[in-house]
């Protein structure tokens, strides 16, 4: 029962970073933009992609809070790991961009781990409960 309360406490977690970063592009772009990483930012009508990068983490917060609300903590897993993707991305463009390797590490890289590990419960939280579904109960003579 603790790995599923972990799992979940997890995924809130991100949820609710997502949500806080994503309307923060929405709302306030630049102000958003300095501390995530890359040396320079988009300005004047190229500001707009600001507001993509928003669109893309409330959008990220919406899927993962769907699936934890209809109880799918299987395919909140398998979404999980693979949108650890993003973070992954997001740090290394900031390195090959000669960003700051600080922010690719603490905030994006640190993000994918907690994603990945969020993932690792919920899938195993199923494996377990699979089994369980699965062994015969024993035989009594």
């Amino acid at each position: 029962m603790t790995m599923s309360r972990i799992a979940t406490a997890l995924t809130l977690a991100g949820v609710a970073f997502v949500f806080w970063f994503g309307t923060g592009y929405l709302f306030d772009p630049q102000s958003m933009a300095t501390g995530f990483g890359l040396p320079a930012w988009p300005t004047g009508e190229a500001e707009a992609f600001l507001n993509i990068k928003g669109v893309r983490d409330v959008v990220t917060g919406l899927v993962l809070l769907t699936l934890l609300v209809l109880g799918q903590r299987y395919a909140l897993g398998i979404t999980m790991a693979v949108m650890a993707l993003i973070p992954l991305g997001d740090g290394l463009t900031i390195v090959r961009w000669d960003g700051d390797l600080t922010a690719a590490i603490t905030i994006h890289w640190a993000t994918m781990a907690a994603m990945l590990v969020a993932a690792a419960l919920l899938l195993l939280e199923h494996r377990t409960a699979t089994t369980k579904s699965t062994t015969p109960a024993p035989v009594t003579a």
